[in-house]
């Protein structure tokens, strides 16, 4: 009952769109009660207008309101539909609804009875949401229907360019943009009205009728025996038989279920081709028009019996809920696809923020590496520098020690000359010392002597004194006592003479003796320098 439901919702919910809205963009009472009313009667399903009247109350959660017709459709008229109804009838309705305000008005290569059925088909193939639409998948099996049907051959490439035309610009087709797809012609090119309208009637009465298989055959009486011409329609559960094919003279049915069964009969009283269909309760001879269809009749109802032993659907049914299953197999690997390419790309995006992060580290790094590089190569430089500052100066100093040994050296030469000298100018001290102590002995010597000759001058002043007193007393004697006294003074100042050149000879004497004692004075000053200069040279190097 469920996909009852779900087929019926689709041909109501194109009804229920096509009505019109009043000013407030709600559907008015009167509509969605005719609406409700038309259904009870194509569904069978019995109505009371009181109650109708109670459940159409002027307010906004009742069924008045868009949003609440579809609770009160579902709970007072789907809820109570048996399944003995006419399923052409009821979709004829909805469809005399929705077609005169959506049907192109464009001319097409078909009727609207034509129209009407490729509606039916929509809806039998279209998703389970709203609003309705037929994915590419599905407008491909109904187009490769329809050209098997018409007896052309499919084009592929065609509809393949035509598929991803469509898939830019939306995810499928409208019923009404479906029709206009069938009508244009597009995928029947060569095909007259005709052919197009009976490849549609082949489909829609496999797809919405429930057709299996149907066609012309004979049939043997059960009373007289007689072989009567009968058109044989084959559904999932029952083969019923008709006058003609305009299905307007039902003459019997023949009910199908997992017990029954099929066999090949061979060729008897004049008739070939001949099968039986064996039921619980009798069986029925039929004969087809060739080996062919005979094939195809027994292989079909076999199947059909096979079908209804497993409890499965019909073929085109099982089929299209395979598609669905594979659809949404395939959507929900696709989601399940993106949801690891969302996971993939945002572990990706995590990925590369995280590249990001580390390159910009990296980058830092470099730049830090780089930079202690440069510091690296700065310091190597500087250190060169110092180094080569270093080496010139160790060069230098090498160079300078060099120097400084070689002056050194000099200097020790010269030291060791000095020394040499000072050693000859210590023995020639040591011999001016000894003519020192020599002159000290001969100053003394000379001293003494001066002072001898200084006591013999004093002496001889005093007595040059005295006898110039003598003299003075003497003046006063006689003048020849003054002439010998004269003569005695001249003798006396001529010894005078005598003893003053002898005391300046001694004067000069002293002089040369003073001057010999500064000299040796000097010496034994230098010597002592001499002594000092030697002597701290020696602590240095001790030290």
């Amino acid at each position: 009952m469920v996909g009852l439901k779900e087929e019926l919702l689709k041909s109501i919910w194109h009804a229920f769109t096509a009505l019109d809205l009043d000013r407030s963009g709600k559907v008015s009472k009167s509509q969605l009660k005719v609406l409700s009313h038309n259904l009870c009667t194509v569904l069978n399903v019995p109505h009371d207008p009181v109650a109708l009247e109670e459940h159409f109350r002027d307010d906004d959660e009742g069924p008045v309101s868009n949003q609440g017709y579809m609770p009160y459709l579902n709970k007072f008229i789907l809820e109570k539909v048996q399944g003995n109804f006419d399923k052409v009838e009821f979709n004829r309705m909805c469809w005399t609804l929705c077609a005169k305000k959506n049907l192109s008005k464009s001319p097409l290569m078909m009727s609207d009875e034509d129209a009407f059925k490729v509606w039916a088909i929509f809806n039998f193939l279209s998703e389970d949401k709203y609003p309705l639409i037929i994915v590419p998948e599905e407008i491909e099996y109904l187009l490769k229907k329809l050209t098997e049907a018409m007896g052309a051959g499919w084009q592929q490439e065609q509809f393949d360019h035509y598929k991803i035309a469509l898939n830019t610009t939306q995810e499928g087709l409208s019923a009404w943009e479906l029709i206009d797809l069938i009508g244009s012609g597009q995928f029947s090119k060569g095909m007259d009205r005709q052919t197009v309208s009976m490849a549609v009637n082949e489909v829609f009465s496999e797809l919405i009728l429930d057709v299996l298989k149907q066609g012309y055959m004979l049939k043997k009486g059960h009373k007289r025996k007689n072989w009567t011409e009968r058109w044989f329609v084959l559904k999932p559960s029952i083969i019923s038989y008709y006058v003609s094919e305009d299905l307007k003279d039902k003459k019997g049915d023949i009910i199908l279920d997992g017990n029954c069964c099929v066999e090949a009969l061979p060729d008897k009283d004049g008739k070939k081709c001949l099968f039986l269909i064996k039921c619980l309760d009798k069986s029925f001879e039929i004969s087809a028009s060739d080996k062919k269809k005979k094939q195809e009749w027994i292989q079909a109802i076999q199947t059909t019996v096979n079908l209804l032993r497993a409890g499965s659907p019909a073929p085109h049914k099982e089929a299209r809920q395979k598609r669905k299953e594979l659809r949404q197999k395939l959507l929900a690997e696709q989601e399940e696809l993106e949801r690891q390419m969302k996971e993939l790309q945002m572990a990706n995006e995590n990925k590369q923020k995280e590249l990001e992060t580390v390159r910009k580290q990296l980058e830092v790094a470099a730049a830090r590496a780089a930079e202690e590089e440069k510091k690296r190569l700065q310091t190597q430089v500087e250190l060169q520098d110092r180094f080569s500052l270093e080496l010139e100066r160790e060069k230098m100093v090498r160079q300078k020690m060099e120097e400084q040994v070689a002056q050194k050296s000099s200097e020790l030469e010269q030291y060791l000359q000095r020394v040499r000298e000072l050693e000859e100018m210590y023995k020639q001290l040591q011999d001016a010392l000894e003519d020192e102590k020599q002159a000290r002995q001969d100053e003394e010597t000379v001293r003494k002597l001066q002072a001898r000759l200084l006591e013999e001058e004093s002496a001889k002043r005093a007595e040059l004194e005295k006898w110039h007193l003598q003299q003075q007393q003497t003046i006063q004697m006689t003048e020849a006592e003054k002439q010998e006294l004269e003569n005695q003074r001249m003798i006396k100042e001529r010894a005078l003479q005598v003893a003053m050149q002898q005391l300046e000879q001694l004067e000069l004497e002293r002089k040369e003796a003073l001057e010999q004692y500064e000299a040796v004075s000097y010496f034994r000053r230098l010597r002592r320098s001499w002594k000092q200069q030697l002597i701290i040279p020696r602590v240095g190097k001790i030290k």
